[in-house]
């Protein structure tokens, strides 16, 4: 027996929203995951979540929804983010922020702990996400064997440096933030599914799921732009599905999921 997880990459704007409405309800009946978790730190307009789209991912299949360092950028969210109880955001922002980094589901007679950390190469400084992830795997191993791990990072290095830490502590340890998937999913030595980025849910043929025109602007001119998400146009969806030993806790196998127009969703 095994237990399946599907875990959708950052999912931007709304043509991130109907990519998730329109497949995830299809990846479930496709791979019939025991849980299902959405990273929508970019949901609303690129840049944080509101209530009601958390919600509306809860109503689509997620039994849980990690954000990463757009977290506050949709101020909304300060009023309904202490009551959500399947939203967390990176457990190593600093202690004094609202909400929280980890959470526990219940499915069947198994626990999953799902923890959220972010990194801080190129990154905002927050605390330490080593140092963290002792506390909360020190926490979550009372209770189960199944962590998975949302690491919401800019450096691959700092990416795989956290993989290698927690190989054989942690069922999976999974990478967001940079919106382009990364071929380097594998089971590590000591039993830990890792991928450097899942990769985006939302525009394909922008520059991370902005207008590109804008992007090159600034690349071109170097003048300040503000970044806008394409509203119509072809899009995609950037998933992985992860597979672990219900006795262990451990990894079997890793696999990534791509629906785009040069990669079609076979059910």
């Amino acid at each position: 027996m095994n237990m399946d997880i599907l875990f959708i990459g950052d999912v931007v704007g709304s043509p991130g929203r109907d990519m998730v409405m329109e497949y995830v309800p299809k990846l479930k009946e496709k791979y019939r995951p025991h849980v299902t978790i959405i990273n929508g730190e970019n949901a609303a307009g690129g840049k944080g979540i509101t209530e009601k789209i958390y919600r509306s991912f809860l109503e689509v299949g997620a039994q849980v929804v990690t954000l990463g360092n757009h977290t506050w950028d949709n101020r909304e969210i300060f009023e309904f983010i202490e009551d959500a109880k399947y939203l967390i955001r990176p457990a190593n922002f600093p202690e004094n922020n609202p909400g929280k980094g980890i959470v526990y589901v219940r499915m069947n007679q198994l626990e999953i702990a799902v923890i959220n950390l972010q990194g801080r190469t190129f990154m905002p400084a927050i605390d330490d996400p080593f140092l963290k992830a002792e506390q909360l795997i020190k926490e979550a191993k009372e209770r189960t064997p199944f962590i998975f791990v949302d690491f919401h990072g800019e450096a691959t290095s700092e990416k795989q440096a956290i993989g290698w830490y927690l190989d054989g502590r942690v069922s999976a340890i999974v990478g967001t933030h940079t919106h382009v998937q990364t071929a380097d999913n594998r089971v590590l030595p000591k039993g830990t599914a890792y991928i450097s980025d899942v990769g985006m849910t939302g525009p394909y043929d922008g520059i991370l799921g902005m207008e590109r025109e804008v992007v090159l602007k600034r690349f071109l001119t170097g003048l300040p732009v503000r970044f806008e998400v394409p509203k119509t146009g072809r899009t995609q969806l950037s998933a992985v599905l992860v597979q672990l030993d219900n006795k262990t806790g451990l990894a079997k196998k890793i696999e990534r999921i791509l629906i785009n127009e040069d990669h079609p969703f076979y059910s």
